[in-house]
Parts: structure tokens; sequence; C-alpha cells
């Protein structure tokens, strides 16, 4: 038998508390019909009834466990690489109060949704950095997330593929020996201007990684700022607008097996992101046996109060007339 309250200090300081004031209910008993006939056949029957009921609910309050049952659960876990656009565009003023910041704030949110799981960071424009290794310690990547600028990479465009070809290689060369599903949340507004998308896709499929990717802006676009001016278009003169372009963003999850989704003032699908990854099954990391046996503590509840009530509605004589 297993104890869910095994506090035997406690059992045994209710069980001296009874006792010691049934002791005395029984001095100031036979003290008042010292001089009357008592039955005693009576009175040991009524001690019987409430040391038997009190004996119950001390047992109940214990919660007891009957039998041995054990069984096997599987510890599952994930790997999350999180790649982040940090190209200028990433500062245009679509949303507020810019795509970058908008995105910092709803990363802390997500990351809070893993606690279990090992989160890795990739920033990216046209080549990819990695910033932080895959860990379990969401602090420290609280801290990288703060620090995200544009000014950490080289502002020359926007390579999707990079970041994928760098978390890719990571996920390979992980000694972990745990097995678990590996994920990417690919952030970016969309402008690719790479290469060899087509390539990481399919090699992203044959390792069994899905990515998860996220759109950042609007289709209307915003202007880019730099300094105290705006970033200019060359050909117009006027200052550039940098659009949403969900294409590349949309073929790539859809060729790995993930979803696409969509960040802005107008879309809010943080919350789908969250639930896709939570409901991608993670690989068996361990397992280990538990008990399982179920807390037996209302059946003693239920004999100790049918006989309090049998000692309530039924008083036995103790003296006889």
């Amino acid at each position: 038998m297993v104890w869910a309250y095994s506090d035997i200090q406690l059992l045994l300081l209710f069980l001296g508390l009874f006792v010691l004031l049934y002791l005395v209910y029984v001095s100031r008993f036979w003290s008042i019909n010292r001089r009357l006939k008592v039955e005693n056949q009576a009175v040991i029957t009524k001690l019987i009834i409430r040391t038997l009921y009190f004996g119950l609910f001390l047992i109940a309050f214990a919660g007891p466990s009957i039998g041995e049952s054990f069984k096997e659960v599987q510890e599952e876990g994930k790997d999350i690489f999180i790649a982040v656009d940090l190209s200028q565009s990433m500062v245009a003023s679509d949303i507020e109060p810019n795509r970058l910041r908008r995105i910092q704030f709803e990363l802390k949110e997500l990351l809070k949704s893993f606690p279990s799981d090992r989160i890795g960071l990739i920033i990216f424009s046209t080549e990819a950095f990695l910033q932080l290794p895959l860990t379990y310690d969401q602090a420290v990547a609280n801290l990288y997330i703060d620090g995200l600028s544009i000014g950490l990479v080289p502002n020359l465009g926007t390579d999707l593929s990079a970041p994928l070809a760098m978390a890719l290689e990571r996920f390979k060369n992980d000694k972990s020996q745990e097995l678990k599903s590996r994920a990417i949340v690919l952030i970016s507004d969309g402008e690719h201007f790479g290469d060899d998308l087509e390539g990481v896709a399919e090699e992203l499929v044959d390792n069994g990684i899905k990515v998860f990717s996220v759109g950042v802006g609007t289709e209307q676009g915003g202007k880019i700022p730099r300094g105290n001016a705006w970033v200019i278009d060359p050909e117009t003169g006027k200052p550039a607008i940098s659009k949403l372009n969900k294409e590349p963003l949309q073929y790539i999850a859809v060729e790995t097996g993930g979803e696409y989704f969509e960040v802005s003032d107008q879309a809010e699908e943080m919350g789908e992101l969250i639930s896709a990854i939570e409901n991608l099954k993670g690989g068996v990391a361990n397992t280990r046996k538990v008990e399982a046996s179920a807390n037996q503590y209302f059946y003693f509840l239920l004999a100790a109060l049918v006989l309090a009530l049998v000692d309530m509605i039924l008083p036995l004589k103790t003296i006889k007339i």
C-alpha cells in the first residue's frame, strides 16, 4: 500500500489527541455515574464504534493507494532553431513600432510555451550567423532576443536558404544522444534574393525537419528608416517601400510539411504557430516508470461517515433504569 501523505508524526498527533480527549470523556462519564448502575458493555461498544471511525478518518486522510500499478511514460522533447531576418527591411514602419521590435516581443511569448525544449537562435541577411546554440536556458535565449539588431549582420539583401542550411548542418552535427523532433521557425519579410531554396528544402525533408515560416509585414508595405531619413529607391528617387513577400516563405513551409503564419497589425498568428509546434510530435527522449495506483481514500472516508452517522442517530443506552 502506498500513502499519498505519509506524515507519521501528524497522524500520531491526531491519534494522541483522540485518545486523550476520549479518556477525559470516559473519566467524566464514570465520575458522574459512579453512584448509578452503569452498563459497561454499552460504554465499551460505543468506544469501539468511535475508535473505528476515527481510525478510518485517519486512514482516509493519509490517502491510501492499494496495489502496485505502474505504467511506462515516454518523455518527449523538441529541438527548435529560430532564424530571424535582420536585413534593413526588418525595421520597416508598416508594423508598430517596427517589424523587428514586434518580433522580439512575440518571440519572448513563444519561448514561454516551450520551457522543456531546446531552443537555438540564428540571425541572417545575405549570410547566416549562429547567435545561440541549442540550449534549455531560456534566460540566455531572452537576452539574445533583446539584443537583436539590424547592425549585427551585413545589410546587402536577404537569402532565406542561408539560415536553413546552417540549421540543417547544426542538426546533423548535434552530439546529443536524445532522439527529438526538429523544427525551424523562419522569420522574415520574405524578400528573398538568394538561390538554391529548392535544394535546401529537399535536404530538410530527407532529414525530417519541418519549417514553420512567419511572414512579418503587410502587402501594402512601409518605408525603411535610415538615421533621420528614409532609404531611397535609386530608380524613383523616392523612399523605398518594403512589402511582405509571402511566396518563398509559403513555399518552404509547404515543401517541408510545416505551416505559414503572418504577423502584422492586422494579422496576429503567433498563437497558431505555438499550437502547430506543440502538436509536432516530439521524439522519445527518455522513458520511465511511474506509480499509477489510484488513491482509495474515498472508501475509508465513506465507511467512517457511516459509522459516525450510526453513532449519532442510534445512541446507545449507558444507564440502566
